[in-house]
């Protein structure tokens, strides 16, 4: 299967909270998205893996993906090492995908910053042809992807570029909560963690606002790129002369 993007993340309802928007606006047009988790959460202070994994899949299924995988490696610690770099370059390969997105460098949880590098690397070792890895017993040909972008989790960046996603801020939010266990529910007796405070999905959407604003959208996803970007003006002036 060949995808047109390919979202790492470090735990189940990472890429809902920083680009769900993205990804349903993505998977409305009609093209083929994938999320691979890297681990279980299975260090998340609510809720379990087993829930998580169920969560994970109500939320793909609300945002329409065209696949959810888990690498299944250790909560707590992704870090950079040649097996869990081996096993992100093979998912590279495997589905070939236009675009990959990956967090943020910088972030305020350990893993988010692993996975980052983890994901840098492999983008660009996947296109090696003597690096070898394997599908299903079959050496894999190299690949590498047109593009890496980044997306926002807790720390705020400078964005390369701001995805207008008003019409799919309701489809986001959705997604986010199908992770029941994780976020605001009076119900619980679970510990309050930073995420499960009732303020916390105000400032989800105060994010979305406050990007949106910027680009004169109702809400807005940020996303940073290390390469320049090509803009197509004429493409641009074209589409304002149609509005």
């Amino acid at each position: 299967m060949i995808l047109d993007v390919l979202i790492f993340a470090a735990h189940p309802d990472d890429a809902e909270l920083s680009m769900g928007g993205t990804i349903a606006k993505l998977t409305s047009a009609g093209l083929k998205v994938g999320i691979i988790d890297l681990s279980k959460g299975e260090l998340g202070t609510r809720g379990t893996a087993e829930t998580r994994k169920k969560e994970a899949k109500n939320a793909g299924e609300i945002l329409n993906i065209t696949l959810r995988e888990n690498l299944e490696m250790k909560d707590g610690s992704l870090k950079f090492n040649d097996k869990y770099l081996s096993k992100i370059i093979s998912q590279i390969r495997k589905y070939q995908p236009k675009i990959i997105f990956a967090p943020y460098f910088n972030d305020r949880h350990p893993d988010h910053i692993g996975t980052s590098q983890l994901v840098k690397e492999a983008m660009f070792f996947s296109g090696l042809p003597k690096i070898e890895t394997k599908d299903n017993g079959k050496i894999q040909k190299q690949f590498r992807p047109q593009k890496l972008f980044y997306y926002m989790q807790t720390y705020e960046f400078k964005p390369t570029f701001i995805v207008d996603i008003s019409n799919y801020f309701g489809t986001k939010m959705k997604a986010v909560k199908a992770y029941d266990t994780q976020f605001h529910n009076p119900e619980s007796k679970e510990p309050e963690t930073f995420i499960s405070q009732p303020i916390f999905l105000k400032y989800l959407e105060a994010r979305a606002v406050s990007y949106g604003f910027k680009i004169g959208k109702e809400y807005g996803e940020a996303f940073y790129c290390e390469e320049e970007i090509e803009f197509d003006l004429v493409g641009f002036l074209r589409s304002a002369d149609k509005k």
